[in-house]
């Protein structure tokens, strides 16, 4: 057995969804109706019992206050006329059957109203009253109900029992036609409300059925666009997968390399003093036992070099920030970087600046990197000189320059100089640099170059007014 989903149009699914916003309107309109005439017709009920007592002696035989027949009418048949209606509107609220039957019986109250007051004209306005409440229903035949109920009783009481309605014991036969022509004329003016009424009801359905297909079809888009953006995520972070595994490659291959050749020092020196040492007495008078004894130590320490470099670049601590002037931080640094007699370095920066917030050994050790790198960069045949600067910017930022007079960076190294494992040196892992931008990066700022051949290079670094506000 094979099925097939029939997709509906736009109109179709706007109409659908009209249709049933309007059923539930005009359901929740009809429920609410019939408890204001449940409501109402308790009220009546209290209203007759009153009339009975207080009005009817006076309107009727006996001219008499007293307990007669009027007010067991107004208590038994005003009960019985509520019973029926009111269990409806609690057992089936907003059916077609409670519409008609409080309609009806609302009628047979303005007739029992009538009749307790001997026919006055002005409990006849009761009528009119209840069919303007009846059209609350926005159900037109409702109208008709009532109204035929209208007709007969002023029929039939006009024809055996005309005090009861228009207080008097004999009138004229087409005197009912005048009561019933102007039901009938506030009949067509209710009906034509209750149409209105109708149309106004299904207007607000469609107006509201077109606002939440419009939502429903913004909710599927962004579903759609968080869907789209997943993937793309999921693609971005597979990219980046892939673009770290081709890294590591990379990084074993420059890292093999470096370290190779360190260690074959160290193997060599090991292989030679194992031999001495196994003649301890030919190792005492041997000059060479301590120069590769020295070795040894260098190139073990040029392997820690740059076993803490990658360290440095791969893991990625958070940031500790605090308040930290940047005069004694960069002092601090020229203190720790290695000496040359023909280099002077010198630290400018105003003590005036605002304090930033930063990561203080992490910026420490960036500053270390800088001014060392630019002490290398001076020839060692001639003197030097490397000026580190700063001032303030604008809406609170700090430039930083750190400057020298060397020889400059070529110009087909300069867009690859912060690129990891790029170098240029002899003995170097290519990894100073990158990590100086990353940090720098992580801090919110930025790291720029600037270099003549021949003139000397110039590191700038801007740090925003978040990562530069005081202290």
């Amino acid at each position: 057995m094979s099925t097939a989903a029939v997709e509906c149009t736009p109109e179709q699914r706007l109409e659908e969804r009209t249709g049933r916003l309007f059923t539930q309107h005009q359901q929740e309109v009809w429920r609410r109706v019939d408890r204001l005439f449940a409501g109402l017709m308790g009220a009546q009920w209290v209203f007759a019992i009153a009339l009975a007592l207080f009005v009817s002696p006076y309107s009727w035989e006996g001219r008499a206050r007293e307990l007669h027949l009027h007010v067991y009418m107004a208590v038994g048949l005003g009960g019985a006329l509520n019973a029926f209606p009111i269990c409806l509107v609690w057992l089936r609220p907003g059916s077609a059957l409670t519409r008609h039957v409080v309609a009806i019986s609302q009628m047979l109250w303005s007739a029992l109203l009538i009749h307790l007051t001997g026919g006055r004209i002005e409990t006849h306005f009761h009528i009119f009253g209840s069919l303007a409440f009846l059209a609350f229903y926005r159900d037109w035949p409702v109208l008709l109900s009532a109204s035929g109920v209208v007709a007969v009783d002023h029929v039939l009481r006009g024809l055996y029992l005309p005090e009861s309605i228009y207080g008097v014991d004999s009138i004229q036969g087409w005197r009912f036609l005048e009561h019933v022509f102007w039901v009938a004329t506030m009949d067509l003016v209710l009906i034509r409300s209750c149409t209105g009424g109708k149309w106004e009801m299904r207007q607000m359905a469609e107006r509201q059925a077109i606002a939440e297909l419009a939502s429903e079809r913004e909710h599927a888009k962004s579903i759609e666009l968080d869907r789209a953006l997943q993937e793309l995520c999921a693609a971005q972070a597979q990219a980046i997968r892939v673009e770290k595994l081709a890294a590591v490659g990379q990084l074993a291959a420059s890292v093999g390399h470096e370290l190779r050749n360190p260690l074959a020092a160290v193997r060599n020196a090991h292989t030679y003093l194992a031999k001495r040492l196994a003649k301890p007495e030919q190792a005492v008078g041997d000059a060479r036992v301590p120069q590769l004894l020295g070795l040894m130590d260098r190139e073990l320490g040029n392997c820690a070099r740059i076993i803490s470099d990658l360290l440095d670049f791969a893991r990625e601590r958070p940031l500790l920030l605090q308040p930290c002037p940047l005069r004694p931080l960069v002092e601090e640094a020229i203190g720790v970087v290695p000496p040359r007699e023909s280099v002077s370095v010198l630290n400018q920066v105003p003590e005036q600046l605002p304090v930033p917030m930063l990561d203080r050994e992490q910026f420490r050790q960036v500053l270390i990197n800088l001014v060392q790198n630019a002490v290398e960069a001076i020839p060692a045949e001639r003197a030097g000189q490397v000026v580190v600067r700063a001032e303030e910017g604008g809406e609170g930022s700090l430039c930083l320059r750190v400057v020298d007079d060397g020889e400059g960076i070529p110009a087909n190294v300069l867009p690859h100089i912060f690129e990891p494992l790029f170098t240029t040196k002899a003995r170097g892992t290519g990894l100073g640099l990158a990590i100086v931008a990353s940090r720098v990066q992580r801090h919110g700022g930025s790291l720029n170059v600037s270099s003549q051949r021949g003139q000397g290079s110039e590191f700038i670094i801007q740090l925003p007014g978040a990562a530069a506000r005081a202290a």
